[in-house]
């Protein structure tokens, strides 16, 4: 009796790498608008039988769409290959940079966030500090340098008050090692100057120290450097924008009008000639009061929304809202920042505002040349 052997050899489906390809050509990265092959993020394609595994080289390590991409690669594959495959998706990730100054002024420093209020009290530092950490937790190399001179607040929100740095001699230069928290690199005035003592200097004495801070500290390799800027706009501002190369500033504001009339102060700053500093975004600090008791509740105690109406007319970016609730300024005056709580209220909005961050730094880094970003602002 003859046995027919074409019904299988018609479900048999042969996986190949070259139909793999194809199959994530229709995968779109959600930020950049490409597909994976498009932009190169597909390496390492390894097929055995019905097991399929690859690499994806993510943006930055901190990629908060890493599910959703898994998630679409391995229906595509299914769909548009065969749905016996057994799909395992890896991840790496190449920080991306829009430098063009590598080798000068920290040269192994990919990006740098300039974090700035126009007015103090906004709750500046808290965001410089919960942003590096939010960084650091979804896999970044990240620095923190605080640059608010007159009144540093890193040794405190990072429980290192009264630690000192160390020095390294590098190719017979004296560098300052900084100090390591919470997976983090920390440098401040307040690790090197007695806290009971006020810091009284005239403009270029500060913005020396500033300048020290940028060329005396040993930062190594960073994904991401957080500055905590000074409030306001003075020397410090100009010496720290003219001499580093920021990748983008993070305007921070409460939605009272006093703020927000600073804010606009400060937004006009980064867009001077001079300075040309692309804004990434604008966060609301303080949005509204959520009791612990009632963690459904919000009480707009200085207004409602002030934030969001300032980014859409001045047509930047909105990065979120940051409630007011007794933990974070619990966990600062600890010296443990919210971001190492389990608190979720808070957790939650800090981790969603620094997803924004580094979503809109790598579009920039990505989509833009660097003429394009000097002209945004």
């Amino acid at each position: 009796m003859e046995i027919d052997w074409l019904p299988l050899r018609q479900s048999y489906i042969v996986i190949t790498i070259e139909k793999i390809l194809t199959a994530l050509q229709q995968v779109q990265e959600p930020d950049l608008g490409k597909d994976l092959v498009t932009l190169n993020m597909v390496q390492d394609i390894q097929v055995s039988g019905t097991q399929v595994s690859f690499t994806i080289v993510l943006t930055t390590p901190a990629c908060p769409m890493k599910d959703m991409m898994r998630m679409a690669c391995e229906n595509a594959i299914r769909l548009l290959v065969s749905k016996e495959a057994v799909v395992t998706v890896n991840f790496t990730a190449k920080t991306t940079s829009k430098r063009t100054d590598a080798g000068t002024i920290l040269p192994n420093v990919k990006n740098i966030i300039a974090v700035f209020s126009g007015k103090g009290g906004v709750g500046k530092s808290t965001i410089a500090a919960n942003l590096a950490l939010a960084l650091s937790q979804g896999g970044a190399s990240v620095g923190l340098m605080d640059a608010d001179i007159y009144g540093p607040s890193v040794p405190i929100m990072f429980g290192v008050r009264g630690e000192r740095p160390l020095m390294e001699d590098v190719n017979g230069k004296g560098m300052i090692l900084p100090l390591e928290r919470f997976g983090i690199r920390l440098m401040s005035i307040g690790l090197l100057v007695d806290e009971k003592n006020a810091v009284v200097w005239r403009g270029p004495m500060a913005s020396s120290a500033v300048k020290q801070f940028i060329s005396d500290v040993k930062w190594g390799a960073l994904d991401y450097l957080v500055i905590d800027m000074p409030p306001g706009t003075g020397d410090i501002h100009l010496t720290l924008l003219q001499t580093v190369p920021v990748t983008g500033a993070v305007i921070v504001t409460t939605p009272q009008d006093v703020a927000l009339a600073d804010a606009k102060k400060g937004i006009a700053m980064f867009g001077q000639a001079q300075l040309n500093v692309p804004l990434i975004g604008l966060v609301e600090n303080m949005s509204y009061f959520t009791p612990a008791e009632l963690p459904a509740n919000r009480y707009y105690i200085f207004g409602k929304q002030g934030g969001r109406r300032l980014a859409d007319e001045y047509d930047i970016p909105f990065l979120g809202e940051i409630p007011l609730v007794q933990s974070i300024r619990e966990g600062a005056d600890q010296g443990i920042p919210v971001m190492m709580n389990d608190e979720p209220v808070t957790k939650q909005a800090f981790s969603q505002f620094a997803s924004l961050v580094i979503r809109n730094i790598a579009k920039r880094n990505a989509n833009l040349t660097t003429e394009k970003i000097a002209t945004i602002v």
